[in-house]
């Protein structure tokens, strides 16, 4: 199951689902323009939760929504949102939390000790200096929420790692479950291809008594002990190498900054 976000213009996002047999793919598109509530106000991506019940929610910003924080004046920038799935997860149901922020990008969700978290932060459009980690926390998926301290930022001095939220990952261990906060590193790519940008991963997060995740540390490396299952190792032949593919279509300016961008070699 993949859903996925697509412009036919430019920031006019769309949301898709597509199905594989296999994570690698071939995906078959099942459905191309999924009614989401903020079908009309331009939603950018998001990240699907799926719980301890089977129910799968997606987490999402609207670009075009408007919302004004703080008693603020209203203007159309980036409100996140949690939406509940369909029991097929090919579509939404319809029911939606209430706005959490606005002027957010990049949202994930985690379930811990029965509390739900959600995870973004300001926009940060591709950005080297990378972005922090809000944390909402609520007792049911669709809330209400209260917002938490911010795990990738420093008082003063901004992110601790300089990376874009992206995503928590789920790693078994033989302790139980080990969450991986996931930043992208934008800027990174040593050829200059802005997909083939680095990631950072955190030691496996921690929470303090008051269930607030305790802040992400830069740790250049840390182990892990890993449960597998009982079949067979599976070990890659040679390293993973990219494609030496050209894009048919490069971009020939930058979409966040409009600055011309050099070809590729």
């Amino acid at each position: 199951m993949l859903w996925y976000n697509w412009y036919p213009k430019l920031w006019e996002g769309q949301v898709g689902v597509a199905v594989s047999d296999s994570p690698v793919g071939p995906f078959t598109i099942v459905n191309l323009q999924v009614q989401v509530t903020q079908k009309d106000q331009k939603p950018g991506a998001g990240t699907l939760f799926v719980d301890d019940d089977g129910t799968g929610y997606y987490i999402y910003t609207a670009i075009g929504a408007e919302f004004a924080e703080s008693g603020g004046d209203k203007s159309p920038h980036h409100t996140v949102r949690v939406e509940r799935l369909t029991p097929d997860f090919l579509g939404s149901t319809g029911q939606v939390s209430d706005v959490l922020a606005g002027g957010c990008e990049a949202t994930s969700m985690l379930k811990h000790n029965g509390l739900y978290y959600a995870l973004f932060d300001n926009t940060c459009c591709f950005c080297k200096e990378g972005s922090g980690a809000r944390v909402y926390v609520a007792s049911n998926p669709l809330g209400p929420y209260t917002q938490r301290p911010n795990i990738n930022r420093t008082p003063g001095r901004g992110p601790v790692v300089a990376g874009q939220q992206a995503s928590i990952a789920r790693i078994p261990t033989p302790d139980g479950e080990a969450l991986i906060w996931i930043a992208d590193r934008w800027g990174s790519r040593p050829d200059g291809v802005k997909g083939h940008d680095f990631q950072f991963w955190s030691a496996p997060l921690s929470f303090d008594n008051a269930g607030n995740i305790m802040p992400i540390a830069n740790h250049s490396q840390w182990s892990l002990k890993v449960r597998v299952g009982s079949g067979p190792a599976l070990h890659s032949k040679r390293p993973y190498t990219w494609p030496k593919k050209k894009d048919p279509n490069p971009l020939k300016i930058d979409p966040c900054t409009n600055a011309p961008l050099p070809a590729e070699e």
